[in-house]
């Protein structure tokens, strides 16, 4: 077969292929850049960035569960000051495009960060985090609330022309009703999903065993619940959908490419291999192959179901 393509021109960006290193678990880039040269992948999003620099939260932040890993790293980083005049000039050569994970507690924090961010040329795209499960306010109020994420993203548009990736969180009742408020807001694309709030307690001691109490679960554990989430939401909005949780091999991702994923984010499984996002590329690119799809774009959102398979 000739002319395989991996590549997809998605709200007005040229991505080389679908595979994205996730917000938080890929840094700023710099660090698996040690391992292979990033550019090889179809993009990459930040760390998140908020106006001012957060120390996040108290230890311990990370507890491995069964089949995933609870994390609640409380947002740390160092400002926005200091992402543009010290870390955005450290990663700006990086040919792939970089998309920046923008998080706040007031509507005006997102303004800030996409107002000044939105004369860099390096960023290519803001992911809009309004679904971080560990802070005690901010995102996760705007992400859990049709009006409120809807209010946010269409005031975002007075102070930003780059394209807005809504990140989404499963933490609701209706994942569908959130997407569609973030897409009649003007979102370009959403991505889903952010973690699953959950709890692990030493018994012996009878305490959390994170210093934040509660963390979002990640990994294996939640990919059923994710593939679901981006099948019903897919089937719902006409934007672009990006597909994120437990991703760690190349049938994981094609999960959620067939259910209707234009691109997908690897997270927490490049802690046990950080050379993932290569062999996923190369594991979608054998599949195409083998049956005999050419291009990225037939193979999304091919999933067959029959309506009486539907319960």
């Amino acid at each position: 077969m000739t002319g395989l393509s991996l590549s997809q021109r998605l709200f007005g960006i040229e991505f080389k292929n679908p595979v994205l290193g996730a917000s938080g678990t890929f840094g700023y880039g710099e660090e698996f850049s040690e391992f292979y040269d990033v550019s090889l992948l179809g993009g990459f999003v930040t760390k998140a960035v908020t106006p001012e620099p957060r120390i996040g939260n108290p230890p311990p932040r990370v507890i491995e569960t069964p089949s995933g890993m609870l994390n609640a790293i409380g947002l740390q980083n160092d400002g926005l000051d200091v992402f543009v005049e010290e870390i955005l000039n450290r990663i700006a050569h990086f040919s792939t495009v970089i998309i920046v994970n923008v998080a706040g507690e007031t509507a005006e924090n997102y303004f800030t960060v996409c107002s000044e961010l939105d004369r860099q040329n390096a960023v290519k795209a803001f992911e809009i985090n309004i679904s971080c499960p560990n802070v005690k306010k901010g995102g996760i109020t705007f992400g859990s609330y049709p009006e409120s994420a809807f209010s946010l993203i269409k005031g975002l548009h007075d102070v930003t022309d780059k394209p807005l990736i809504v990140k989404l969180s499963p933490n609701v009742t209706d994942i569908v009703e959130i997407a569609l408020s973030v897409e009649d807001a003007g979102a370009h694309a959403v991505s889903l999903i952010n973690t699953i709030t959950g709890m692990v307690i030493d018994v012996e001691k009878r305490r959390p065993m994170l210093g934040n109490v509660t963390g979002g679960l990640s990994g294996p554990a939640i990919r059923p619940i994710a593939v679901r989430m981006v099948f019903e939401v897919a089937q719902a909005v006409s934007i672009p959908v990006i597909g994120i949780g437990g991703i760690f091999c190349a049938r994981d991702a094609l999960e959620f490419i067939i259910a209707g994923a234009s691109l997908i984010e690897v997270g927490c499984g490049m802690f046990v291999k950080p050379r993932l996002p290569l062999e996923v590329i190369d594991g979608i690119s054998e599949y195409m192959v083998r049956h005999g799809i050419e291009s990225l774009s037939n193979l999304v959102g091919s999933i067959k179901v029959m309506e009486d398979e539907r319960c």
